[in-house]
């Protein structure tokens, strides 16, 4: 898939933008705080109905006005979307095909991105909530049932936390409703769990063979899934479910105590491993962020496995921070593959060599000025 073009309207510093773009490299080149990285943020946005950035969707409309609008053609295998997203005071209302979509979940799905800038290499060093946040994210994008049962799960997981603050100041007393929850929350628990693990098991394959690829055969990536649920290979919903049953069972008394839930999918955690030792703690920078490179392009893959698509790519100078020889590796794994959006001060070195015509705009003080081919 590819996006054919962009409108944008009250969007960051967007007041009134039309582009067209080519199914290859699109270069965005500018100065810092010119708009290159608001226009990687509003297809992000406009793909998820949320921003990569920020939580807050008021700084996501220009100062002063009371909506961002954003439209962009996608051209599929099936044939061409028009996507519509409109943000304002009464929320989000999401268009595919001109056909308002009755949830945001219904809409999440049709574009497909992936982002990959500086920040992104905390995916590996980082707190387990960035790791989360990834999986949710990347996975949601894949499987629309994976999103449902997320959604479902931090309602029922709110409701019982709640829930369970009242109990610890004797404001409840009623221990079955506290049952209920916790066996509703098992089983939406058990689904995201179980759909976790089967995707991180392909996501590894493909990261492995990067990673491989990129360190000449030196150093083996492995993944590992942290939880304190026991996991058998390959477990499925349906044996997670008793055993997450039994955790809050167990559990029970210690998080009425504390009034929180202290387990389940939203404590969980990924961990790297670089030839056998957690590379979170013990791996070099360079091979942290070899992990992240190929966790990144690993991506790609599995989501083409998964959707029968490529995503689109949103690279937010993220050379700058990768050296020669990972640049290489990076782009020449996106060439001719992926439809990629690169933000650079200058495209120069071996971004230059390697982009096959790309399509190159400057961006200024929010305005594209499409460079004419060399």
């Amino acid at each position: 898939m590819y996006l054919e073009n962009l409108v944008l309207h009250d969007f960051r510093n967007y007041a009134d933008l039309q582009v067209t773009f080519k199914p290859g490299v699109n270069v965005l080149l500018g100065e810092n705080a010119q708009g290159k990285t608001n226009l990687l943020e509003a297809i992000y946005v406009l793909a998820l109905t949320r921003s990569h950035r920020t939580a807050n969707d008021k700084e996501l409309i220009r100062w002063q006005t009371t909506t961002a609008t954003l439209k962009g053609r996608l051209h599929k295998a099936t044939g061409s979307v028009p996507l519509e997203l409109e943000l304002g005071r009464r929320g989000k209302r999401a268009r595919v095909n001109h056909l308002e979509q009755a949830k945001l979940s219904q809409y999440i799905g049709n574009l497909n991105v992936i982002v990959f800038a500086p920040e992104d290499l905390s995916i590996v060093k980082g707190a387990p909530a960035i790791r989360r946040r990834f999986m949710d994210m990347e996975f949601g994008q894949m499987s629309p049932k994976y999103l449902y049962n997320l959604s479902q799960y931090r309602t029922i997981l709110k409701q019982r936390n709640q829930y369970l603050r009242q109990l610890n100041r004797q404001q409840a007393k009623d221990k079955v409703y506290l049952g209920v929850l916790s066996d509703q929350l098992a089983a939406f628990g058990a689904e995201i769990i179980a759909k976790r693990l089967e995707l991180l098991q392909q996501l590894e394959k493909w990261a492995q063979a990067v990673h491989a690829e990129i360190t000449q055969d030196q150093e083996q990536l492995t993944f590992h899934y942290v939880t304190q649920v026991d996991v058998a290979e390959n477990p499925t919903a349906a044996q997670l479910y008793p055993a997450l049953q039994a955790l809050y069972a167990q559990q029970q008394a210690k998080e009425i105590f504390q009034g929180t839930t202290l387990l389940g999918p939203h404590r969980d955690d990924l961990q790297f491993s670089v030839n056998g030792k957690n590379v979170q703690t013990y791996g070099s920078q360079g091979q942290q962020r070899t992990t992240a490179l190929s966790v990144k392009l690993a991506e790609i893959d599995l989501m083409k496995a998964e959707t029968g698509e490529y995503p689109v790519l949103l690279l937010d100078d993220v050379l700058s921070e990768l050296d020669t020889a990972r640049q290489t590796h990076l782009l020449t794994a996106i060439q001719d593959k992926v439809q990629t959006f690169l933000t650079t001060p200058s495209l120069d070195g071996v971004a230059r060599k390697l982009i096959n015509a790309p399509k190159v705009f400057e961006v200024s003080h929010g305005i594209l000025h499409e460079e004419e081919p060399h």
